[in-house]
């Protein structure tokens, strides 16, 4: 059976940091405790603007790291200065995503399609730095066929939409829908030989039908880690959605199989 790796998303304790102006939370601190927890890896998303993960956060995250021998997914936008803070850290991995000032968080997927021109030759740079790129899209098979062209070793997919619609309870027939977006995309990419993750908006009622998609090989959980975190503690969060995540691999054996030996 193959194993789903959790990376755990630590911008949101720089976010409570930055609401007072002090030095604590620190998002190192969470990162070490996250990995000490079963994280399989740490995301950090250093935005333009610089509201929640700050520079000195990425030293510091670049540092333990790799002292854990673990890997650092540095999330960016496709900006020269973001490209050129990657290229001096070279983490393990970039993952591309779209970024607007106004919006709350990222809402949906980098356009691929439209920007192939100016992201192709970005994500050539990386890779040839040796940094494993993913690019983050919406579960929709143009954009994945797309970030393909571009060069990307890995592709994202955005699962805001289908989590949105279960816990707003829209109709069963809307969720199945969004959930076989996030199936087909993924047995796409899995074809077009991507690996393939996920991420955006999981929490403990959505990440079972998530991680039982057989290509999947890694999650990217933040937010609801982060929030659950306030009530029982970071160690028991990661725990308890890692259980979750393995109890879905485990029943979804037989698709697994089947994708391991294609």
């Amino acid at each position: 059976m193959t194993r789903l790796r959790l990376g755990v998303n630590i911008d949101h304790v720089a976010t409570v940091r930055n609401a007072r102006g002090e030095g604590y939370p620190d998002p190192v601190r969470a990162a070490e405790m996250a990995l000490a927890a079963g994280a399989d890896g740490i995301t950090a998303h250093l935005r333009e603007d610089r509201r929640h993960i700050s520079d000195a956060d990425i030293d510091a995250l670049a540092v333990t790291c790799r002292r854990r021998g673990r890997p650092l997914n540095f999330e960016c936008a496709v900006t020269p200065e973001m490209e050129a803070i990657a290229l001096a850290h070279r983490p393990h991995a970039a993952c591309l995503v779209p970024e607007r000032r106004e919006e709350v968080t990222t809402e949906g997927g980098l356009d691929v399609v439209k920007g192939h021109n100016g992201i192709a030759p970005v994500v050539r740079r990386l890779v040839d730095a040796g940094i494993r790129v993913s690019c983050f899209v919406d579960p929709d098979l143009a954009q994945v066929t797309a970030a393909k062209s571009v060069g990307a070793q890995v592709v994202e997919l955005h699962t805001g939409a289908y989590c949105q619609a279960v816990r707003e309870r829209k109709p069963q027939a809307l969720t199945d829908a969004l959930l076989d977006n996030l199936r087909k995309a993924a047995a796409e990419a899995h074809r077009l030989g991507l690996e393939v993750h996920a991420g955006h908006g999981i929490d403990y009622e959505t990440v079972k039908p998530v991680a039982a998609i057989p290509e999947l090989m890694e999650l990217n959980i933040g937010h609801f880690l982060i929030g659950e975190a306030i009530f029982i503690g970071l160690g028991p969060a990661i725990q308890r959605m890692r259980a979750l995540m393995e109890e879905a691999r485990t029943n979804a054996g037989p698709a697994l199989a089947q994708v391991n030996s294609r």
